[in-house]
């Protein structure tokens, strides 16, 4: 299957990927914040983009439920 997602997309995935793999555990949207150096509203706005094309998965209401629906050779090295 051929997965399409912009750049900034990619890195996003690849962050959640690494991210568990370290930590046991979904991020938060703040690690998102920090690491990318970005407002909560535009972390907000990816997350919704990712789920809405089917990259991941989370439960609502839930905190750090994100899950990849990819498999690691379908993203990207984290930058």
């Amino acid at each position: 299957m051929e997965v399409e997602y912009t750049r900034k997309q990619g890195q996003y995935l690849s962050f959640i990927y690494y991210y568990r793999k370290l930590n046991k555990k979904a991020p938060s949207y703040l690690d998102f914040e920090i690491y990318f150096e970005s407002s909560p509203a535009s972390v907000n706005n990816m997350i919704k983009t990712l789920e809405k094309k089917g990259l991941i998965k989370k439960e609502r209401g839930k905190a750090r439920s994100i899950e990849l629906c990819l498999n690691k050779g379908q993203i990207p090295d984290l930058d």
